[in-house]
């Protein structure tokens, strides 16, 4: 497992933010090629990522482009621009169907052959953004191999079906849960919304624990002040992970005891609460807290 508490969008024709973004030990920087950048400023967007993709070290911070979507005229152009520059992913907005994802690999994987680099060497990420995406989502999770991360995207779903925003997020929890249980169920990561008001903190955590205990790995963000906050609480504290091993331990006993299911503080512990407490561990190792 890769962390990917944090995913931080910065536009591509902004060398300053980048700049800014590779400083900052978040998991992962996405050089944005789509919203984050105006029409006319498109061409220059895709040279300074190649640039900086080609001359720039982002320490451990994941290298993500996110491209234009499939059918706007812009998304080929993009990758002949950003793929010889080798990202070490792909963000791939208002995917729709398995055949955007097939597109975006076959683009990916003659690059590969081109370039003699390893298969899947540059990852998919799918933006789940859309009705149609969210009736979609099985045949999208299970598309391709190269395909390890679903994204939701809550604020243009929203304005498609035309509910209204709000911190509970009630109006987008049926799409929500269906982007990380598909990604569940196909062994792929999730990462959650974007919380919009980069001034406030205390309704970031709000909603960043919310992602949590649906089960997301990470969330998107858009302001520097928003890594410290997500990637904390997207990492096990002390005392999770001591329980966890407390767990772990007590279940490989009880298991060369001959015991399926047993008492530990009070607490039935079984073969679900088992795997929980795995889960624990793998995320905290991957954050490199242990």
């Amino acid at each position: 497992m890769r962390a990917r508490r944090a995913l931080l969008y910065t536009p591509g024709d902004d060398l300053h933010k980048i700049k800014k973004a590779i400083t900052l030990g978040v998991d992962c920087i996405c050089l944005d090629l789509e919203d984050g950048v105006a029409m006319n400023q498109k061409e220059s967007a895709r040279e300074t990522v190649a640039e900086v993709l080609k001359s720039y070290e982002f320490g451990r911070s994941e290298r993500l482009v996110r491209i234009n979507p499939v059918g706007s005229g812009l998304e080929t152009e993009d990758l002949t621009a950003i793929l010889p520059s080798k990202p070490d992913g792909i963000v791939l907005p208002k995917v729709t169907g398995i055949e955007h994802i097939k597109w975006l690999e076959q683009q990916i994987s003659s690059q590969e052959k081109r370039k003699n680099w390893s298969k899947d060497s540059i990852v998919i990420f799918a933006i789940i953004e859309t009705a149609l995406a969210v009736v979609n989502l099985r045949e999208i999770a299970a598309s391709d191999p190269s395909l390890k991360v679903l994204v939701f995207g809550a604020e243009d779903l929203a304005a498609e079906v035309g509910s209204q925003r709000s911190i509970s997020a009630w109006e987008v929890f049926y799409a929500r849960s269906a982007v990380v249980t598909h990604a569940a169920a196909f062994g792929l990561q999730a990462i959650d919304m974007v919380y919009i008001d980069f001034t406030d903190s205390t309704g970031l955590r709000t909603q960043a624990y919310q992602g949590l205990h649906l089960g997301f790995d990470g969330k998107q963000i858009i302001h520097p002040d928003q890594v410290n906050i997500v990637q904390e609480i997207f990492t096990p504290d002390k005392d999770a992970i001591a329980k966890a091993y407390k767990i772990l331990a007590a279940y490989a006993d009880n298991q060369e005891a001959g015991r399926g299911a047993f008492s530990m503080d009070g607490t039935m512990i079984d073969t679900p609460v088992v795997k929980s407490a795995q889960k624990v561990i793998d995320r905290a190792r991957a954050a490199g807290r242990i």
